[in-house]
């Protein structure tokens, strides 16, 4: 297909669904580059029951470790990278069987099969992607939509969270979503999540947001509106550090507002110990020991993670990655091969300064996609949404070496059932 027919197709496909207003950044809003595809990349179904078995089952090995975190001592937080002002928060077990409402696993498909490799847990995006826009692209280019019908559990995870605040004692009545209002895809994803919750909400930007005494408020010229229940998606590490224009630590004041039960967040705190990726080197030293978890889980997590610690045990012997604990986006990844030599390195500026963990470097499925500006040779990354703690919408992305924030959105359809046309 030539770039003509391409972007034509493109335009065809996109304008629409732009112009309803759930999905407006099919291209960056700075430069206008594509970000969403106008093709569909066939998957076979026992592919999709694999991203949903992997899906499910590290669902549950991570909220059994979270768990015992939440029990265990604030040095153990302090070396999953913590901040301490959440530290009393991240200690409610909501929903013990979850580690978190909304969580996004992120696999590489290598020749030895799928491999985990981290877990968005506490701010994930591609929500509106996954669960609204790949189906209406695969509707219009002839294909069975993996996704049918998943964002249903959004609603059903929702309201069986707000039931578990509340039978932990917490006041549900006067919601809000809130997010950076400027930012297009936060806020754009926020409304999504509101409007398929099902709750009776409004969406309030994080600048309108004040605490004062034992209350989180919305501002809005002289009002101010006390708030129950709070989904946010400004994470909370950084959260924890927020502090307004006079240096008065509110992020540490709304958290405390948490843990003492006058308001509830969504996703609930203690998701942020599933987004440390400390975490996923604490699984990987506990599944060697042979004593925490079952024999099957342990075979679950040899199967479908990669081995990860927070010091370097690959120097010399094995290819590796070295991730912040909380970067997002591909932030401060770098790969080396084994003898320590640079392949790739992510060129932003955030992130640098965190801790980082070592990971085994796992080989990702090279995919050649059509763009506005030609064919792309990249990577594939795929993700799968655990909502509820049920495997839930999948989402591919398509970059170079590191997934980043100028990665490609490609729609997946299932192969073989494609509709006569």
């Amino acid at each position: 297909m030539g770039q003509s027919e391409y972007r034509q197709r493109r335009s065809h496909l996109y304008t629409p669904i732009k112009e309803a207003g759930v999905f407006t950044w099919d291209r960056d809003h700075h430069d206008g580059t594509e970000y969403a595809l106008a093709t569909v990349h066939p998957i076979s179904e026992s592919f999709r029951r694999e991203l949903a078995f992997a899906t499910e089952r590290l669902g549950q090995i991570f909220a059994k470790t979270v768990r015992i975190i939440q029990e265990g001592s604030d040095a153990l937080l302090r070396e999953l990278g913590i901040p301490d002002a959440a530290w009393r928060a991240v200690r409610h077990p909501i929903m013990p069987s979850m580690p978190t409402l909304i969580g996004r696993f992120d696999f590489a498909h290598t020749p030895q099969g799928l491999k985990m490799l981290e877990f968005n847990s506490d701010t994930p995006t591609c929500v509106v992607e996954a669960f609204h826009v790949n189906g209406l692209v695969c509707e219009a280019l002839g294909y069975a939509d993996p996704n049918q019908g998943e964002h249903h559990r959004l609603r059903q995870a929702f309201q069986e969270l707000l039931e578990g605040y509340r039978q932990w004692g917490y006041s549900t009545e006067r919601i809000v979503f809130s997010a950076l209002d400027w930012h297009v895809e936060d806020a754009g994803t926020t409304k999504y999540l509101l409007q398929q919750s099902g709750l009776e909400a409004v969406f309030a930007p994080l600048s309108s947001l004040a605490v004062k005494g034992d209350r989180l408020y919305v501002l809005a010229g002289e009002t101010a509106s006390p708030v129950d229940v709070l989904y946010r998606l400004h994470a909370l590490e950084i959260l924890a550090d927020d502090q307004d224009e006079q240096g008065y630590p509110t992020g540490k004041h709304l958290l405390k507002l948490v843990a003492d039960k006058r308001l509830a967040l969504i996703n609930p705190p203690g998701a942020i110990l599933s987004q440390t990726k400390a975490l996923q080197a604490l699984i990987w030293n506990l599944s060697d020991s042979q004593v925490f978890y079952t024999a099957e889980e342990r075979e679950c997590i040899h199967r479908y993670m990669l081995p990860t610690y927070v010091d370097n045990p690959f120097h010399g012997k094995r290819a590796y990655v070295t991730k912040p604990i909380f970067g997002r986006e591909g932030g401060a990844v770098t790969l080396y091969d084994q003898t320590g030599a640079t392949i790739a390195r992510d060129h932003e500026e955030l992130y640098w300064e965190q801790m980082m963990i070592y990971q085994e470097l796992a080989e990702m499925e090279k995919v050649e996609v059509e763009t506005c500006e030609g064919r792309f040779e990249g990577e594939l990354l795929w993700s799968s949404f655990l909502i509820g703690g049920q495997a839930s919408a999948i989402v591919a992305r398509v970059d170079k070496k590191i997934t980043g924030d100028s990665s490609y959105f490609l729609p997946v359809g299932l192969m073989g059932e494609r509709e006569k046309r």
